[in-house]
């Protein structure tokens, strides 16, 4: 287990809490990959169309989406550490109504209850792992936890598979009843203990933006909903976000203790790293929701080669993660995050060009330069937003932080689907799959290429050093 500390202090963090933290991020992706192989099990199982059942996955992505912000901002106002622990204890306690769920609507209940621990998780982790750790060694910490997270989303489907062909579809939320157990025990051995009286964190649940809470929550449920339905009824539920945000920035405003401080929202450093994560998060969605038909119905692989080939993309990950943490404690977090576009800016286009030309190897060349690209902008933008942002607000701008890439996640599923469906349109020949599949990663590009300018943008005016000041 790699071990975080300076050079400049003698205190270590402790691998019980290292563990715990790593254990955490894989235990939260798991969560969600793990599922995607249990449709089918979970159709024939209840009986139930997929469109039905597909919700007990799409429950889990949506209530951690709508959580994350809130979630990050309890752990700074009570206290990360307990919170992440009592985090932990609702994902493993909605692992454990999911695998004795008699029905899919219990389940679907079970998966969102699931979800709102995963929220803890996703949010507290990175803020806990900033506090624990001296500030130079950032990036290592934040290429750490992006290696633990591709960790659990490449053990998913094969982990999943293998368990629902052994023992059947409860042992897939089975599994991750010890791992939240021992994730639990390492936390609370491992992290120290915060010092905050009852009646402190009493008042500070009185003063809490309950408020700005619900309607956040509701812009981004509408939002949510808008992006995984799709039909003539999204965009009646995209009307819906948009008023609610209106309504929510209105709140905030005038809010004594606003869920997000309007000096954050207005902060030119985080929302430029909020946004390059949108933006990158839709183009590694698009290589998920696209690549495989374009390697069945383009190239003509079959299930299992298929499998293989999209396979690399999360082993790399696991493997680039870390090295590209180091790097960026040696080079800079701006350096790194351009580093890391402008490989992920020639794996798009090479993804338009090279399969054109060169088949099956143009494709896995061109989709193996997007992981290190994509672990080199996560940890890079990560430690630079953490390494920014006020100790008393780092769960808040945390959970902002991966607000943005579940939203980036979200569109990406139903925008680069639809724009891969209708270039393709109704004739689904090698040609027009190719054709489509190009016009699908050229989009990608252009939004690369957006994010690289606004990385070059920070990097040139190096306005990303100017610390943030909260509110509070």
């Amino acid at each position: 287990m790699t071990r975080l500390s300076s050079p400049h202090s003698r205190s270590q963090t402790s691998w019980p809490a290292l563990s715990g933290l790593v254990l955490a991020m894989i235990t939260a992706s798991l969560g969600m990959s793990i599922v995607t192989v249990a449709l089918p099990a979970l159709t024939e199982r209840f009986d139930e169309p997929v469109s039905t059942v597909q919700w007990a996955l799409l429950a889990y992505m949506l209530v951690m989406t709508v959580a994350i912000v809130g979630a990050g901002r309890l752990g700074d106002m009570l206290g990360r550490r307990h919170l992440l622990i009592a985090g932990v204890c609702v994902f493993t306690l909605g692992a454990t109504l999911s695998a004795l769920a008699p029905s899919i609507g219990v389940l679907i209940a079970a998966r969102a209850i699931q979800g709102t621990g995963a929220a803890f998780l996703v949010a507290l982790t990175m803020a806990v792992a900033r506090e624990a750790i001296p500030e130079q060694r950032t990036g290592l910490a934040m290429g750490l936890l992006g290696a633990s997270s591709a960790i659990g989303t490449a053990l998913g489907p094969s982990a999943g598979g293998l368990l629902i062909a052994g023992f059947g579809w409860q042992a897939i939320f089975i599994v991750m009843i010890p791992l939240g157990v021992l994730t639990a025990l390492l936390l609370h051995k491992g992290l120290p203990r915060e010092q905050a009286a009852a009646s402190a964190q009493s008042s500070r649940v009185l003063q809490y933006d309950w408020l700005g809470t619900l309607v956040l929550a509701a812009t981004l449920a509408a939002f949510s909903l808008a992006m995984t339905n799709g039909g003539p009824q999204a965009f009646g539920l995209m009307a819906v976000a948009l008023l609610a945000a209106f309504l929510f920035l209105a709140i905030e405003r005038r809010s004594p203790s606003s869920l997000i401080p309007v000096t954050a929202l207005g902060d030119a450093t985080l929302i430029r790293s909020f946004l390059m994560n949108f933006l990158v998060a839709i183009v590694m969605m698009a290589t998920l929701v696209v690549g495989p038909f374009f390697l069945i119905d383009g190239l003509g692989l079959g299930a299992a080669a298929m499998g293989i080939v999209m396979s690399t993309g999360p082993i790399v990950s696991v493997l680039t993660g870390i090295p590209a943490g180091k790097l960026t404690d040696r080079f800079g977090a701006n350096i790194m995050t351009v580093v890391g576009l402008a490989q992920m800016l020639l794996g798009a286009l090479g993804l338009v060009v090279l399969p054109a030309h060169f088949g099956l190897p143009g494709y896995v060349v061109a989709a193996t330069l997007m992981p290190p690209g994509y672990q080199a902008f996560l940890a890079a933008n990560n430690a630079r937003v953490m390494n920014h942002a006020a100790p008393s607000e780092r769960g808040l701008i945390s959970g902002l932080l991966n607000l943005s890439r579940n939203l980036g996640l979200l569109t990406g599923t139903a925008l680069m689907t639809f724009v891969f469906v209708a270039a393709r349109g109704p004739a689904a020949t090698q040609d027009t799959v190719r054709a489509a599949f190009q016009t699908t990663f050229g989009l990608a590009a252009l939004m690369v290429a957006a994010a690289t300018g606004l990385a070059v943008f920070a990097l040139v005016s190096k306005s990303s050093s100017d610390r943030y000041r909260p509110v509070s």
